[in-house]
């Protein structure tokens, strides 16, 4: 039994650090915007990524089916538009702590689809290893704010949950057509379905003026746009090549990876402290990825 990464598990831990990162630099951004407006913002500065990216590294636009552009919007829908909507909206009601335990049902939420989708089998021993990592988490992030009642938990909860399935989802219903078009087009669509889907909705509950008000002041936050470019422009494409060079369930894992990660970057940037607790978190999660790694 030997100790190895392929290529897919660099991209899913390229993605966990990248995410992580990000939500550091997204906390340290304004507290002002709303749910909705962040997840525009977000989603507009990677699509202009990924079109930039699209256009002067790969040629532009390839051919395609009306039938797979179609699953690219409905995945875009699902995944961006409602996923990371829900997950924002989670976050705010539950507080990083209690949000990042509901993040845990990502993992188990791939692994049920990627069965079900695929038939695709996970070892035992990455099993074992899943559950070390969600182990970790959950001991270094249990820690629930008492201003939430109990309504705000039990909603929080549920949309988070909702969102870590939708999430789990999307991605999958695209993997059969990964093969057939670069991850840059595919991340292009999705997100530029989310990015219309939330303006447009920004812009009949709020006027144009909110709309417009809001795209300015996004582009001045400096950690606002790094983190977007970290955490909607790299991370979604690490974290679709992870999904398309190795397993559905040892991506998962890896991308869970964050959430420690987090913890790690919060000690030292935003000078968190670092209890027993968190120490014992970090060390099962690194050994649930090592036990994944050497399957």
């Amino acid at each position: 039994m030997g100790f190895y990464l392929n290529t897919g598990d660099i991209y899913a831990l390229l993605t966990a650090f990248c995410w992580s990162s990000a939500v550091i630099l997204f906390d340290l951004s304004s507290r002002r915007l709303g749910s909705l407006q962040l997840n525009m913002l977000k989603n507009i500065i990677g699509v202009f990524g990924f079109f930039i990216t699209l256009q002067f590294l790969e040629g532009g636009f390839p051919k395609w089916s009306s039938i797979d552009l179609a699953l690219l919007i409905i995945s875009g829908v699902l995944g961006v538009a409602l996923g990371d909507l829900l997950f924002l909206v989670s976050l705010r009601r539950l507080g990083a702590g209690l949000s990042a335990i509901v993040s845990t049902s990502y993992s188990p939420a791939v692994f049920l689809f990627s069965f079900l989708m695929f038939q695709e089998t996970i070892t035992i021993q990455s099993y074992i290893g899943g559950i070390l990592v969600m182990t970790g988490i959950m001991v270094g992030t249990l820690k629930i704010s008492t201003r939430s009642d109990k309504t705000d938990i039990v909603k929080g909860v549920l949309y988070g949950i909702l969102a870590q399935t939708l999430t789990a989802y999307s991605v999958l219903m695209v993997r059969p057509i990964m093969e057939s078009y670069s991850i840059i087009f595919i991340a292009l669509i999705r997100f530029s379905t989310g990015f219309i889907l939330s303006a447009c909705i920004l812009w009949f509950l709020k006027g144009r003026t909110i709309l417009m008000g809001t795209v300015k002041m996004g582009i001045k936050n400096p950690y606002l746009v790094t983190g977007a470019l970290l955490g909607t422009y790299l991370s979604v494409i690490f974290w679709l090549l992870g999904f398309k060079y190795t397993l559905a369930g040892r991506a998962a894992i890896y991308n869970q990876l964050s959430t420690i990660l987090i913890i790690l970057m919060a000690a030292v940037f935003l000078k968190e402290s670092m209890t027993q607790r968190k120490w014992l978190a970090v060390v099962l999660a690194v050994c649930g990825a090592l036990l994944v790694s050497s399957a």
